[in-house]
């Protein structure tokens, strides 16, 4: 059996304590004095490894606990997880270098494929109110993804915070060099042809006409043959950033009872609904009105943690419909709302520089832990853009 251990604080230790100094003094046949300290340790050690048995949840390693708003002790899981989901590495969860890719959202992008293996996902607004996803993959690989999109520079700060291979389908000509000083190591299907910057066309792709007969709906590419190229042009595999730090869900008494989260965004091809699941913990997405399906599998996405992090969006800011995003600040400038077990967490979100993960704490400064799992991210201008 595995061995964890958790900190206890405060009056629980007291009281703990004191428990087991009067049972050591009613047990006077003992042959072996033991120092207090070394009996409090045992004793904390061997209730944490009956939990996962008794409980059928196994944490993935070890822990520091805190208490939330509700006054429930929360362990934080660390040790052999991957960072983007809390999940322990095994043979069917991988600790790749995140792989982050555009996916589009038109309409006629829909159903799309491969977002439902991806660890984290930003939705944010682009011209014209269409959104635009940052999916980001490391546990797991897709052997289909998209349709894949063009960038944006604010897309391209997203994906940085997370030191990844960025995958996109090339981007408006000034956006090249953008990109080109973020430092990312890229992987794009169309490169610069202005000479702007030094990005060439060097990802593996295809196009699929029999899902659209429009051309920017077409093409698609695969998270094995991205990092496999990623692999020859001699990128990092391994490695990465991330904005979470994990938890155990909630048990099913402790959940709460939001059960329905929406997002507008702009359009109402575009509004997000994410349905509160209290028996497997999950939020099932509906987008534009009906259930949100993966192409392939044909399965409702789902997620385990929802963020919203209200920002400054600006635009359009040119005769082309081109946004312009906040993607960085202090928690003065980040007001943040982190949904997960059927409850809502007021907070805030900071980042010092584009190339820094984003930080996610709740109001007293605390750092925010979520469910292991998947997480969706929407990035919206307002309060008023969310309703509960």
């Amino acid at each position: 059996m595995k061995s964890y251990s958790v900190r206890i604080s405060g009056v629980a230790g007291i009281i703990i304590l004191c428990l087991i100094i009067i049972t050591s003094v009613m047990m006077g046949g003992c042959k072996k004095e033991v120092p207090e300290e070394e009996i409090l340790e045992e004793t904390i050690e061997e209730e944490i490894e009956e939990t996962p048995e008794e409980t059928g949840e196994e944490p993935a390693g070890t822990g520091e606990g805190e208490e939330d708003e509700s006054g429930i002790m929360q362990m934080e899981i660390t040790g052999n997880i991957n960072i983007l989901s809390g999940l322990e590495i095994s043979d069917t969860v991988s600790d790749n270098r995140p792989l982050a890719a555009m996916i589009e959202n038109s309409p006629d992008s829909r159903p799309q494929s491969g977002l439902i293996n991806a660890d984290i996902v930003f939705e944010v607004v682009d011209e014209g109110g269409v959104t635009r996803y940052v999916a980001v993959f490391s546990s797991y690989n897709a052997e289909v993804i998209g349709p894949v999109r063009s960038a944006r520079p604010y897309y391209a700060e997203i994906a940085r915070s997370f030191d990844p291979v960025y995958a996109f389908w090339g981007t408006f000509p000034e956006a090249y060099k953008i990109i080109e000083n973020l430092g990312l190591d890229y992987l794009t299907a169309v490169g610069d042809s202005s000479g702007n910057s030094s990005i060439v066309a060097n990802a593996p792709h295809w196009r699929d006409n029999s899902r659209s007969t429009v051309t920017e709906h077409t093409g698609f590419m695969s998270t094995i043959q991205l990092r496999e190229k990623a692999g020859e042009l001699g990128y990092e595999t391994k490695g990465g950033q991330s904005p979470l730090r994990f938890k155990i869900d909630a048990l099913e008494s402790d959940r709460g009872t939001i059960a329905n989260v929406n997002i507008d965004f702009s359009h109402p091809e575009y509004s997000v609904d994410f349905t509160y699941d209290p028996g497997e913990n999950i939020y099932l997405k509906s987008t534009g009105g009906s259930p949100h399906m993966d192409y392939e599998s044909g399965e409702q996405l789902s997620v385990n943690n929802i963020i919203i992090m209200i920002t400054n969006i600006d635009g359009p800011i040119d005769q082309y419909g081109h946004m312009v995003v906040r993607t960085t600040g202090s928690s003065d400038a980040g007001k943040a709302y982190f949904f997960m077990d059927g409850n809502v967490l007021e907070g805030t979100w900071e980042r010092s520089s584009v190339f820094d993960p984003f930080t996610y704490k709740d109001m007293d400064g605390n750092p925010v832990l979520f469910n292991r799992g998947k997480t969706w991210v929407a990035m919206v201008q307002g309060i008023d853009r969310l309703n509960y």
